[in-house]
């Protein structure tokens, strides 16, 4: 039930308010000073104040009502306030709402107009104190998030990266493969580094390689090493990535440009744990854990005829997809202010033009904008 706090010297007044707003179906508590209020104001729960404007026969001129509502607001600045004037307390009035009361009520009052007005700001109150739990709930779940897990420094603030991240979180600890997909530029190789950061091998080494960069002639070599002799200009032996990984992590990046041969070698060792150096016939076993990423449509490849279903099925034991910056406005200016050099700050009409943006590059072009800004701006501060 709303509870409403009502300050005003005359015992008439505040009988027939408490009765009307009773009736309602409120709580309603009374002062008869603005000391006496201030304490209740204190010691409970209260959403909405009405609030006479003088407080003794002396004061004429509302200085009283004034003081009071600057010391409720210093209190609680988001707390309604409705004013109770003489019509020679107007223009205060007015200056007041100016300042952040909700409302003025010249006396006498108008019931109907009372009551829709209370109506109204407790409906308002109610969503205000909602988003707020919501916000502080939120808060708090990206803090034990931070601090249960290692997040690498990850910026964020929107709900879909929290909840791509506590994901990533969940499955780290299973030995199974991940697939990263999304845009360019999202932020895929430091997902990888949360999901290795936070797995069973997190003391092991962490290797990352674009596969998708790699000469078809020397996939194999750079994957799976090579031993002396094995093809020109191989003078002495190489390990190849996957030994590298051996009891940590593989992340291959760009795995939908691997060639089709590649493809078949890969799904071997992912089969099997078992590989041959190029040019040696001994077989090598290893214990990697592997995630790969991908900016392509690996199903609509696979109807294609350029991506091995299997494979597919192979890396895909879990799919994480990174949204698009573009979709994701509540991460632009945490991500931005990140970006900063060192006592740097953006202005609002700055601030305006980032979030509107669509970002095409997702994160990389914003740090990339951010960065050259910086170079450019004048006193230190990035204008709009």
């Amino acid at each position: 039930m709303p509870t409403v706090l009502l300050i005003d010297d005359n015992p008439a007044v505040r009988t027939a308010l408490e009765v009307l707003l009773s009736l309602q179906g409120l709580n309603v508590i009374e002062a008869e000073t603005p000391e006496s209020g201030l304490q209740l104001l204190d010691r409970g729960e209260i959403d909405l104040v009405i609030q006479d404007m003088n407080f003794s026969r002396q004061a004429t001129s509302g200085e009283e009502g004034v003081a009071l509502f600057h010391r409720i607001r210093q209190r609680q600045p988001e707390l309604p306030i409705i004013l109770l004037t003489a019509w020679t307390h107007l223009e205060t009035a007015v200056d007041l709402v100016k300042a952040g009361a909700a409302d003025y009520l010249a006396k006498p009052w108008d019931d109907a107009r009372l009551l829709t007005t209370v109506r109204n700001l407790l409906q308002l109150r109610s969503a205000l104190l909602e988003k707020q739990a919501l916000a502080h709930s939120r808060h708090e779940a990206r803090q034990a998030l931070k601090e249960k897990f290692d997040l690498r420094g990850i910026v964020y603030d929107s709900d879909a990266m929290h909840e791509l991240l506590v994901t990533a979180t969940q499955i780290a600890p299973a030995d199974v493969p991940v697939l990263i997909t999304g845009p360019n530029g999202v932020g895929k190789e430091v997902l990888a580094d949360i999901i290795h950061a936070n797995s069973a091998c997190a003391d092991g080494p962490l290797v990352k390689v674009n596969v998708g960069a790699l000469p078809s002639e020397l996939m194999e070599s750079e994957l799976f090493g090579a031993e002396p002799g094995a093809y020109t200009g191989a003078s002495k032996g190489r390990q190849g990535r996957f030994e590298a990984a051996d009891g940590g992590t593989l992340f291959l990046d760009e795995i939908g440009n691997l060639s089709l041969a590649g493809q078949a070698k890969l799904l071997r060792v992912l089969q099997t744990g078992e590989f041959e150096r190029l040019g040696s016939s001994v077989t090598r076993r290893v214990r990697v854990r592997v995630l790969s990423a991908t900016n392509a449509d690996l199903r609509a490849a696979i109807r294609d005829g350029r991506f091995r279903e299997d494979l597919f099925y192979r890396l895909n034991v879990i799919e994480l997809k990174v949204p698009p910056l573009a979709t994701r406005p509540d991460d632009v200016l945490p991500l931005a202010r990140h970006f900063l050099e060192p006592g740097f700050s953006i202005d609002d009409a700055a601030q305006k033009a980032l979030r509107v943006y669509p970002w095409p590059g997702n994160t990389r072009e914003l740090k990339n904008t951010i960065r050259r800004v910086c170079l450019l701006a004048a006193d230190r501060v990035v204008r709009g």
